[in-house]
């Protein structure tokens, strides 16, 4: 009887290492495939953190702009934006000017 005793201890460590084996992969799978979507999204939380951050930047703006500042800073940086935008499309325009002079050679 002593035999069968031992036989039947042998074989529940077995199976308690046989289980504890497969919850550590389990565990390990799920922990793996969880970084990896962390990963994935990564770039896409980023953008959105700054998109949402910017938006903030001109809803503030607008706000000082609404309310009246009174000291003209914000109707300075419309104008500053103003011309930065109008520089801007004067290099576009600059740009497809010459490549199309380009394209008709």
């Amino acid at each position: 009887m002593a035999t069968h005793n031992q036989a039947g201890s042998g074989s529940s460590v077995v199976l308690t290492a046989v289980a504890g084996a497969m919850l550590g992969a389990a565990g390990l799978a799920w922990w793996l495939l969880s970084e990896a979507e962390r990963r994935r999204l990564g770039p896409r939380h980023q953008r959105a953190l700054r998109l949402s951050r910017l938006q903030e930047g001109v809803d503030t703006i607008d706000s000082a702009q609404t309310l009246g500042s009174g000291n003209g800073h914000g109707a300075q940086q419309e104008r500053e934006l103003h011309d930065k935008v109008h520089e801007l499309n004067q290099a576009i325009d600059e740009v497809r000017r010459q490549l199309e002079s380009m394209g008709s050679r």
